[in-house]
């Protein structure tokens, strides 16, 4: 067992220093130092006070705990800190777990199956009661210097963690919890925050073996979620997706329809329900044995405030949580019955990069956005990879090629692109292009046959013009059907982060002001309906050669205020219009008379997830970044 020398700090604002005294008073050895914020009349956050709480690391110490100023410690708390220190030194060690989290579903998880430790997933790392090995505290300040950002403190706390390759392991059950005040820092609009999971009492954890989950069902903004690894990655989709992905959608909604009344909003029900069968599921592929009575009934009191406590207040949740956790608890036994009756089933890679064959091939673009569309169009029942090298896929037959057009990126251009499909002999094209090609247009509600026959003028405009003549061209050249699909802004996980919403996400998310141009509209396509519009066109024949996807046309302050609901509360600036070319809004009729589709997908949830991705999945922090030493 290895030797263990703790220290620690309470960060706080002067005006709660009695409580954050209060709470460095409970090591009897006197290790936890009190940090005050530097500038306590400054903005509201986190982040100032951070560095002075990391840096204050001891001379000999091991490890570095630092908690925020609004908790509540298990009893014996110190002794099992230092316990766990010991058995894992190289890990960070998570002693809270917000029930309005990702990681609520690990905790969740982990309670359910037995477990005492679980590895996070990928999300803002829960910094309210944080140890750290003391090397890495030691490096924290430094990173967050070059690397902060303005971005906020828990995201920055894993940005470092991802950076030097440290995991994060999550108590179970969480042995601090919030004490639900105010929040200095700016997160009181997230609503009521309690622990996933709390025992007021820490104990000694019998074992400190740690439990990683491939599939972790989460409640988070009113919608069930899953979150699935596939190797290194994850892939974060909506639970009934998922459900249908292995075959337990019928089961899952055989079980909801006989639910009856439950006093409950029906989609409070239904996403409940989601959640909690997928729970089911999930425990049912880890263990045989079923999950503790009492166990079962303390994660889901906390499903129903996780998932909904920042569209409702504590006292509008309180009469609800009874409600959701009894509903949770049959949906719960449900999908545990579902799995065991069906068997254990693998979750198909379908839409990864390879070279495995399939009807249709996604490929140019990011790889990472083109693989989540395959695996969308293949949920859609096209059945789809992307694959970066067409030429990996010789001899394979390829009904259906979509080429993901991108001015930004370093891809294989149209005419390899092009080549490629000849000697595959697809038998189909379709190439996705942008609204921009309509940039400095008269008309409004473009229609595909808005532009001149000799192009646009404006510069940008032409470029993707120009694509889409070299396809068109060539599919008349080799009598082989080619269709362009002009894209509105897109707006979800891996969308180009050149576009206006995810520049204004970028810039909440780090304290800068948003700059909104007088007089712009903007439409905006989810990626969820890019893979419906392009399943609605596989399905038949080629018909037009061009048709305009979009999901929603906001205004100029409308799309403002959507990135600020979902990255972070912001102020904007106006500045008047420049007289610089904008892509007008496009009509999708023609592609609704045609085929028949019609956006579907909820645009906020897409913007939501989007504005995640942007904080919690992108890690690059910069070459000078750094690295722990190899014998770390």
């Amino acid at each position: 067992m290895n030797t263990v020398a703790l220290t620690g700090a309470v960060m706080t604002h002067p005006r709660r220093l009695a409580a954050a005294e209060e709470i460095a008073a409970k090591d009897v050895q006197g290790r936890i130092r009190v940090v005050t914020d530097p500038d306590p009349s400054g903005p509201p956050t986190a982040l100032r006070t951070a560095n002075p709480s990391w840096s204050c690391v001891g001379d000999a110490a091991t490890h570095h705990i630092v908690f925020q100023d609004d908790v509540v410690l298990a009893d014996g708390f110190f002794p099992y800190a230092e316990k766990i220190a010991a058995a894992a030194p190289g890990e960070a060690v998570a002693f809270y777990e917000g029930w309005e989290g990702r990681n609520s579903g690990v905790v969740r998880l982990g309670a359910l199956t037995g477990a005492h430790w679980a590895y996070a997933i990928d999300e803002h790392v829960p910094s309210l009661a944080l140890m750290l090995p003391a090397e890495v505290a030691r490096s924290y300040a430094q990173f967050a210097a070059q690397h902060g950002g303005g971005w906020p403190y828990d995201v920055v706390v894993q940005r470092c963690l991802k950076t030097l390759g440290v995991p994060v392991r999550l108590a179970v059950p969480s042995t601090v919890d919030h004490d639900d005040v105010p929040s200095l820092a700016g997160n009181s609009k997230h609503g009521w925050r309690r622990a996933t999971y709390f025992s007021d009492s820490a104990g000694e954890a019998p074992t400190s073996e740690c439990s990683s989950f491939s599939v972790v069902p989460f409640y988070q903004y009113g919608e069930s979620k899953c979150a699935v690894r596939y190797g290194a990655r994850w892939e974060y989709l909506d639970t009934d997706r998922y459900l249908r992905r292995i075959g337990l959608s019928d089961s899952c909604d055989a079980g909801f329809a006989g639910i009856g009344q439950r006093g409950l909003p029906t989609v409070v029900c239904r996403q409940a329900w989601l959640t909690a069968f997928a729970t089911g599921v999930a425990v049912a592929d880890l263990t045989s044995q079923s999950p503790d009575p009492a166990v079962a009934r303390a994660v889901m009191d906390s499903l129903g405030p996780g998932g909904l406590c920042e569209e409702y207040t504590g006292m509008e949740l309180l009469p609800m949580i009874p409600k959701i956790r009894e509903l949770a608890l049959e949906a719960l036994e449900s999908g545990i019955m579902a799995r065991r009756a069906a068997g254990h089933r693998a979750v198909s890679l379908t839409g990864v990069t390879g070279t495995s064959s399939a009807p249709v091939v996604v490929t140019g673009g990011s790889g990472e956005f083109g693989a989540q569309l395959a695996r969308l169009l293949t949920d859609a029942g096209c059945g789809a990879n992307f694959s970066e090298r067409l030429d990996s896929l010789q001899g394979q037959e390829v009904r259906a090629l979509i080429h993901l057009g991108d001015r930004h990126g370093s891809g294989p251009g149209v005419a390899d692109v092009l080549a490629h499909a000849e000697k595959l002999a697809v038998e189909r094209v379709i190439h996705l292009s942008s609204a921009d090609v309509y940039r400095g247009a008269d008309a409004d509600a473009c229609t595909e046959a808005s532009l001149p026959t000799t192009g646009p003028r404006d510069v940008e405009a032409r470029a993707w013009w120009d694509a889409e003549q070299v396809c068109l061209l060539w599919g008349n050249e080799t009598d082989t059907p080619v269709q362009i699909v002009r894209l509105a802004e897109q707006v979800g996980p891996h969308a180009p982060s050149h576009g206006v919403l995810a520049t204004w996400m970028l810039q909440a998310w780090t304290r800068r002001p948003m700059v909104l141009v007088e007089g712009r509209r903007h439409q905006l396509v989810d990626h969820r309906d890019i893979a419906g519009a392009l399943a609605a066109i596989l399905e038949g024949p080629a018909r037009s050669p061009i048709y305009n996807i979009a999901s929603a046309l906001y205004e100029e302050s409308e799309l403002a205020q959507l990135a600020a609901e979902t990255a972070r509360r912001t102020p904007w600036e106006q500045e008047p219009a420049d007289g610089a070319p904008f892509p007008p809004s496009m009509s999708t009729a023609l592609i609704t008379a045609e085929t028949g589709w019609q956006a579907t997908a909820p645009l906020h949830s897409g913007a939501r997830a989007q504005a995640q991705w942007l904080a919690c999945d992108i890690h690059d922090p910069g070459p000078d970044a750094p690295r722990r030493s190899a014998n770390a």
